[in-house]
């Protein structure tokens, strides 16, 4: 199966795909049934209250999706009524506009589905503003948008009881199609016809991805009372398979060699080709493997890549039997590290009732809390948020202005009957990364003008009904499939969408394209101008990333040093410490990312923390090397004060980098009591001296040193 295919597979196996069918339905079923009955007008207000609700229905636990709708419904009800009645006089709604712009863009304080609730409530107002309702009507405008809310929960909440594991499985299919990504990338680095920057580039950008995706596994999967308690063949299948994919995914990170000199060595042996094909195919394998389980289907390995590996071995050998000067030890190592991934991928296929069938511990629902995070709402943080030092009250700022002079510009100077368009445009784009508004704000006005284009030619093509309605069906399952996971097609599909059901309102024409269009451009352009008031700049929160960064390897670090002295590696604080890493590094690299968009300027130090982010990924990498093999031993003994001394001096150029960004890092205070965790200079177990250990522990030393003289550039 080629990849185009898989992809398109993915696509329609997965979350967002069925996310849209569903939204789609809910949306269209009132209004077609009621249509029935010459009622579409009620129809259509029970399908918007509908809508609303869905925007909050993000994936995740079905506890937290069932009480984001349930908040989702109560603000879109109150919202509505409101805004019903403060549009009788349009001072009261400019008021309201002011207030809850401000109000509705705050609860991104409280994580991605309070914004979705947030979101929902100011599309209430919005699309409420400009409705004709007499004082009378907008009682029974509430209530039909109550019970559109209420009928879209019901219909949620049934699909999530009937296939229950499903949204796991979506999820954690679709966390192992991007590791696989991931490993694909990792094959550039042994092909000496790419740049090894670029491909740093592109891991660093993927590894963001991958933390988000894992993310989402977390959060379905130890916040999900059925699967955490493992009473079942399918859920002990999903959480032991997550965490082979975690340990996976550690072994593809820690694969770091010395890239420019295995280029330099074998470049003309042909080796380093068929090691990045190898590699490749283990990626392809991975994502068949996750297409599987997000599928829901068996699967049974494609290729016997032992084979492979045989023949892969043979010509190392042949190459150590030619090279007698030089020494092959290293393409040694890459093959065994590429036999442990075949194994770990051959064992996670291959799991069975019988595997699974052992009695889950009852500590361990305990055990996954700790590894997903837990967003409290408490109001106390909106109140200590009250100060432009906070991004979300800056973002709240631009987005109340923004209305305002969206209101202003709908009233006096609206192209057409929809004006409403503009503060919907501009509500939608601006965001709290100046980045992300661009890049918005960019979508949308390419994706409007394509959308209305394919719209208008829709219109003149199809003059038939029920033609037209099939393919409004098309572009709106597509359109909310993708709202969540590529805005610019979203947008390009949900315009023509929009236009075909004014069509059938009666308002349809090329008149109201051309307004769509001119609404849009207007909500850009204020949008645009909106991003630089008070605008948070991604260089004011690199700084943190980067002691956030340090911490999270020096903390990987000391476990690699307590192991290393002889002290027993605890597997559960292992993995937390590791996770951090991963999400520190992640989100180090996705600001990163967003910074290379904003204004020169503002790119803080460029290179030089481009360079900090490569470090620290091949730090974190030869830790979990180094790591990972005293896991994996079975008697693992303590090293000789010699071999030990580069880690410590590892740990005391980490601390004085983190000095030196901030005074008091995380945990100085908790720490500054206690003196610094000192190695053993005489090993409680037998030493055992390492050649090859000494090496890497003393190449990480290096690498420290290089990120404190990093460290130091960037704070210069």
């Amino acid at each position: 199966m080629k990849r185009q295919i898989r992809e398109v597979r993915y696509f329609l196996f997965g979350q967002h795909f069925s996310d849209g069918l569903r939204i789609t339905l809910a949306i269209l079923i009132p209004s077609v049934i009621l249509y029935r009955f010459e009622q579409f007008e009620t129809g259509l207000i029970i399908s918007l209250g509908a809508f609303w609700v869905s925007i909050t229905d993000a994936p995740g636990p079905v506890v937290h999706r069932r009480n984001g709708m349930l908040y989702g419904l109560l603000v879109v009800v109150l919202v509505s009524l409101i805004t019903g009645f403060a549009r009788m006089n349009v001072w009261l709604l400019g008021v309201e506009i002011l207030l809850f712009s401000f109000f509705f863009s705050m609860f991104a304080l409280y994580g991605n589905r309070a914004t979705a609730v947030g979101t929902a409530g100011l599309l209430a107002m919005i699309l409420t503003m400009d409705r004709e309702l007499e004082p009378a009507a907008v009682w029974q405008y509430g209530a039909l948008v109550c019970a559109g809310g209420l009928w879209y929960t019901a219909i949620s909440l049934t699909f999530s009881q009937l296939r229950p594991y499903r949204a796991a499985q979506q999820a954690l299919g679709e966390c192992i199609h991007e590791i696989s990504k991931f490993l694909m990338i990792k094959a550039d680095f042994y092909s000496i016809r790419t740049d090894l920057q670029e491909d740093y580039r592109k891991l660093m950008a993927q590894q963001a991805i991958v933390s988000e995706k894992q993310d989402a596994v977390r959060e379905i999967l130890f916040k999900t009372r059925v699967i955490v308690k493992e009473t079942t063949w399918t859920g002990r299948l999903l959480v032991l398979t997550f965490s082979d994919i975690l340990d996976l995914y550690e072994q593809i990170t820690a694969m770091y060699y010395d890239y420019p000199s295995i280029r330099e060595r074998f470049a003309k042996t042909g080796i380093l080709d068929d090691i990045a094909r190898l590699i490749r195919q283990l990626a392809i394998e991975m994502d068949y493997i996750g297409l599987a389980i997000q599928s829901n289907r068996p699967y049974k390995s494609r290729k016997d890549l032992m084979r492979h590996l045989e023949r892969l071995k043979t010509k190392i050998d042949d190459i150590g039997k030619q090279d007698t000067e030089g020494s092959n030890l290293v393409l040694k190592k890459i093959l065994i590290t590429l036999r442990n991934l075949n194994q770990r991928l051959n064992d996670i296929h291959t799991y069975s009732p019988t595997v699974l069938s052992e009695k889950p511990q009852k500590s361990r629902a305990t055990e996954y809390s700790r590894f997903v995070s837990h967003q409290e709402i408490d109001p106390k943080l909106a109140v200590n948020s009250l100060t432009l030092s906070s991004s979300i009250f800056r973002h709240s700022l631009r987005v109340t202005i923004a209305c305002l002079v969206g209101f202003v510009a709908a009233k006096l100077i609206a192209y057409g009957n929809h004006g409403y368009w503009i503060l919907l445009t501009t509500s939608l784009i601006l965001k709290p990364a100046f980045s992300l508004t661009k890049q918005r704000n960019y979508e949308r006005i390419i994706g409007t003008v394509i959308g209305g284009l394919i719209g208008v030619g829709l219109l003149l093509l199809i003059p038939n009904t029920t033609g037209l309605f099939w393919v409004m069906l098309f572009l709106m399952i597509g359109a909310y499939s993708f709202q969540r996971t590529n805005y610019i097609v979203m947008v390009i599909l949900m315009t023509p969408y929009i236009l075909i059901l004014f069509r059938f309102l009666g308002l349809g024409g090329l008149s109201v394209a051309e307004e769509r269009v001119v609404d849009t451009l207007m909500g850009c352009v204020i949008a645009f101008a909106a991003s630089y008031l008070f605008p948070h700049w991604e260089s004011q929160q690199l700084k943190n990333l980067l002691r956030d960064v340090l911490v999270a390897n020096r903390a990987y670090l000391r476990k690699l040093a307590e192991s290393l002295s002889g002290k027993p590696l605890t597997l559960l604080e292992y993995k937390l410490v590791r996770k951090e890493v991963y999400v520190s590094s992640a989100n180090l690299s996705a600001a990163f990312q967003r910074m290379t968009s904003e204004p020169q300027s503002k790119q803080w130090h460029k290179n030089e923390i481009h360079q900090f982010v490569v470090l620290n990924h091949i730090l974190s990498s030869n830790i979990a090397t180094i790591t990972s093999a005293r896991l994996n031993a079975e008697h693992p003994s303590a090293c000789s004060p010699d071999i030990l001394r580069p880690v410590r001096r590892s740990l005391t150029v980490l601390n004085e980098s983190l000095k030196k960004l901030d005074p008091t890092p995380p945990q100085a205070a908790a720490e500054s009591s206690a003196p610094e965790p000192v190695l053993p200079e005489k090993p409680e177990t037998v030493v055992t001296e390492d050649r090859s250990l000494k090496e890497q522990l003393e190449f990480i030393q290096k690498v420290s040193h290089d990120i404190g003289k990093l460290t130091d550039a960037i704070l210069t």
